[in-house]
């Protein structure tokens, strides 16, 4: 998808969507370095004295209301007056009632455009997100492609420009391109509202992509699972190796996400699809990530309590042992042998806690010091 702009209106410090495109132009199709990071205000926000939240949550972005109600009901005053006005504020990232209630209050086409104006020309990050905001109250879809693009620095962005794309007619596609070129939180946030809107035309991106191995793919593994109807798929004997693989990431991520999303004991279908994964490790080409995964779900689950698998004792018992027959093959361990490199510092926790306890043929005496 192709994004434009024009020059910025501020003089010489380059704003925040100026930012996002040059980063998206020089990484097209993938994840900017480091969210975008450091943002062209950054020493100006450093020095900012920090602005502190209401001591009661519900009045978090009514400062910010306040502000936009006073504007807006000036006929004559200007998007560009309001540059400056959110510096003192509390600008929450998420979805804000109060900054909602202020954007219905007003004229829908100077609210749009007043949104337009602050995303697109605002070289401070709080006078952006209120833009955002704004934008993320309406419904135009020719705001698709600058929410996107502000959408890319998406630690700070992600959360209201997913919420912006999933009210929009076209928002799943504008969605998916999002989700391909964010991480993180961003990829926390485009996921979520994927899954929100259900998997019709992102159940495919969803069952291959959603999972990229980050620790906060915890938040969302359980509502992908369940949203694009992962037992279906992964039981039907054609599928295909991206899914199998996606399969075994989502999996080993429900094993060990206690307290962010939900976890193997509260995922139903979870005996069904051990097994179905399983099943189709065992038909696969060997490789050091599938020996990985394959492993660490089955160290989980011989860990804990059938109970807390999702499966009954036999369920359980049974899925480890086809789980250890794949790992136990010598293709797969030359496979791993050659595939670990001995030195990261994953080697080192894998042999120490997972290798150890599941006495896993391919690092016989790895653990004990022992060269390979």
């Amino acid at each position: 998808m192709s994004v434009t702009t024009e020059p910025g209106l501020l003089g010489p410090q380059i704003t925040l969507f100026e930012h996002a495109l040059r980063l998206h132009q020089q990484h097209p199709d993938g994840v900017l370095p480091r969210d975008g990071e450091p943002y062209p205000d950054e020493v100006r926000h450093r020095s900012r004295p920090s602005t502190r939240r209401a001591r009661d949550r519900r009045l978090d972005g009514a400062d910010v209301a306040v502000i936009l109600d006073s504007h807006f009901s000036q006929p004559d005053a200007q998007a560009s007056e309001l540059v400056d006005a959110f510096r003192d504020a509390h600008v929450p990232i998420h979805r804000n009632d109060h900054i909602v209630a202020a954007a219905l209050r007003a004229d829908r086409q100077r609210v749009r455009q007043t949104g337009r104006w602050l995303v697109r020309h605002s070289t401070d990050r709080s006078a952006a997100t209120v833009g955002l905001a704004l934008l993320a109250a309406d419904w135009a879809e020719d705001d698709i492609p600058l929410i996107q693009t502000i959408g890319l620095l998406s630690n700070r962005f992600g959360p209201l420009a997913a919420e912006a794309l999933q009210r929009r007619r076209g928002g799943a596609e504008a969605l998916l391109w999002l989700a391909e070129r964010v991480a993180g939180w961003g990829r926390v946030y485009v996921v979520e509202a994927l899954c929100r809107q259900g998997a019709a035309g992102s159940r495919a991106w969803l069952l291959r992509h959603a999972c990229d191995g980050d620790y906060l793919n915890g938040y969302f593994a359980g509502k992908v699972a369940t949203t694009a109807h992962l037992h279906e798929a992964i039981t039907r004997p054609d599928a295909d190796d991206e899914l199998i693989d996606h399969t075994g990431r989502l999996r080993r991520t429900m094993a060990d996400c206690n307290g962010m999303g939900m976890t193997l004991e509260h995922y139903p279908p979870a005996p069904v699809v051990l097994a179905a994964h399983a099943a189709h490790l065992a038909q696969q080409t060997p490789t050091a990530n599938r020996y990985a995964d394959g492993a660490i779900i089955a160290d989980y689950l011989a860990a804990k309590p059938p109970n807390r698998c999702g499966c009954t004792a036999e369920q359980r018992d049974s899925i480890v042992q086809h789980y250890l027959a794949v790992l136990d093959r010598p293709d797969w361990r030359d496979a791993v042998r050659a595939g670990l490199g001995p030195t990261s510092d994953f080697f080192a926790w894998f042999v120490d806690h997972v290798a150890a306890r599941l006495r896993l043929g391919a690092f016989s005496g790895v653990a004990e010091g022992d060269e390979r």
